[in-house]
């Protein structure tokens, strides 16, 4: 492409007829695709153990006091 007033333009990359396309004739296959063994899939427990009601179960522990407060103690010395 040439700009008609300016004889110093280029022509521009990309402006050039199209090139033939090449089809490329893949074989075909015969019979049907071998299956891929899937991944055994395990169930991970992320929660913690819940009764009933779907609250946590209690579990009693000395640091806390029943409200599950820290029970503060002085430092034994």
């Amino acid at each position: 492409m040439r700009d008609k007033k300016d004889h110093a333009t280029f022509d521009l990359p990309g402006f050039e007829p199209a090139a033939p396309l090449d089809t490329v004739t893949e074989p075909k296959r015969t019979g049907p695709r071998p299956r891929r063994s899937s991944l055994k899939q395990e169930q991970l427990c992320l929660i913690d153990e819940t009764d009933n009601s779907g609250l946590p179960v209690w579990r009693r522990d000395d640091k806390l006091d029943l409200t599950g407060l820290p029970v503060w103690a002085p430092d034994p010395q």
